[in-house]
């Protein structure tokens, strides 16, 4: 950005210096988050400077992009006329629109989301369980970024949906519980007919997953780790399983297992598994489940990256997928983790999943 961008404008060297630091301490933000937490995925500043800081490396993001598109089309004009040169006016101007776009991208990441409504047509659904409805909350990312303010919001939306059950498909928080115990305090009070049942996702690995486990549960939050249980209808029954995170070995905790995460479920009881991530959906299908609930991709946050995070999770970022017959469901995520948190035609969401039955 230095070389491409800034320094062919007319500017003074000092001031073309001046800049330069600025865009190399903003480039530096994870290294920042490092320094004042011990750990790249929780930046412990205030919530102002979290903000500005991920608006800053979003708005270079950007005008990198811009800056290659410019160079992309100046190379295609020298191959016409030679001499092509680009005006300060073009710089100035994709230096603007970067800047406009990450404020935009960075307000609609903290805003707190609405419900989204879907409906998944289940086969073999009893018919007691017909417009049973799920709620899905993911990657809150609990943080510095989303306080106790922002979580207290969410509840309140979340208890208001007239879920039946809710469910957390992983990455609670950002930080350890003594830095984050005020901030997810807020989760005790989620409430639902049939409970709170939740999974880790790969960031509770990151900060003391035994911790983070019993303290989620003293919130009342169920957690199922390569477990199930069984919601009831009177006589009628549902399978709620749920997996741990693919990156648990890396920290000496199981990985996950559908195998014990099933083991004892009734033979021809419909399954709903929580998954944090999506890139084992197939194994799921064929394992027999109807609806794997999925997060971690953020949707791909900006449209267009979202191709770019399908390649590291089986082709699945966002949305509804058919598997093989099974449906796939991937969340955009309520929250988002606070080192890039730039959402452009990728909202967040809380998911209300209305199940619908289908006979053979």
């Amino acid at each position: 950005m230095i070389g491409r961008w800034l320094w062919p404008l007319s500017l003074t060297v000092p001031v073309r210096l001046v800049v330069a630091v600025l865009l190399l301490l903003a480039s530096q933000y994870h290294s920042w988050s490092r320094l004042s937490s011990g750990s790249v995925f929780a930046p412990e500043f205030p919530r102002a400077v979290v903000i500005a800081f991920n608006w800053a490396f979003g708005a270079i993001l950007l005008l990198a992009i811009l800056q290659m598109l410019v160079d992309l089309a100046t190379l295609v004009t020298m191959l016409v006329r030679r001499g092509a040169v680009v005006p300060d006016a073009v710089r100035y101007a994709t230096a603007g629109l970067a800047a406009v776009l990450a404020a935009i991208g960075v307000a609609n990441a903290i805003r707190v989301p609405v419900v989204k409504d879907v409906e998944v047509t289940i086969r073999d659904l009893p018919p007691q369980f017909d417009g049973y409805r799920v709620l899905q909350l993911t990657d809150l990312h609990i943080s510095r970024l989303f306080p106790a303010n922002w979580a207290r919001a969410v509840v309140t939306r979340a208890n208001a949906s007239g879920a039946d059950v809710i469910v957390v498909t992983g990455d609670f928080i950002d930080g350890s519980v003594a830095m984050r115990q005020a901030d997810v305090a807020p989760l005790h009070d989620l409430r639902a007919p049939d409970g709170v049942y939740a999974i880790p996702g790969n960031h509770e690995y990151f900060f003391d997953y035994a911790a983070w486990m019993r303290h989620l549960q003293g919130l009342g939050i169920r957690m199922l780790p390569n477990a199930h249980t069984l919601l009831q209808r009177g006589d009628a029954r549902l399978v709620l399983a749920g997996v741990t995170d693919l990156s648990a070995p890396a920290v000496g905790q199981a990985g996950p297992d559908l195998s014990a995460a099933l083991a004892g479920v009734p033979a021809g009881v419909p399954i709903l598994l929580l998954d944090h991530q999506p890139k084992a959906a197939r194994q799921s299908a064929a394992r027999g489940v109807a609806l794997q609930l999925s997060g971690h991709t953020h949707g791909g946050m900006i449209l267009g990256f979202d191709r770019i995070f399908a390649l590291a999770n089986g082709g699945f970022v966002s949305g509804r997928y058919d598997v093989d017959g099974m449906t796939l469901y991937v969340s955009n995520g309520t929250g988002l983790w606070p080192g890039f948190a730039l959402r452009l035609g990728r909202w967040a969401e809380m998911t209300r999943i209305t199940l619908r039955s289908k006979r053979a």
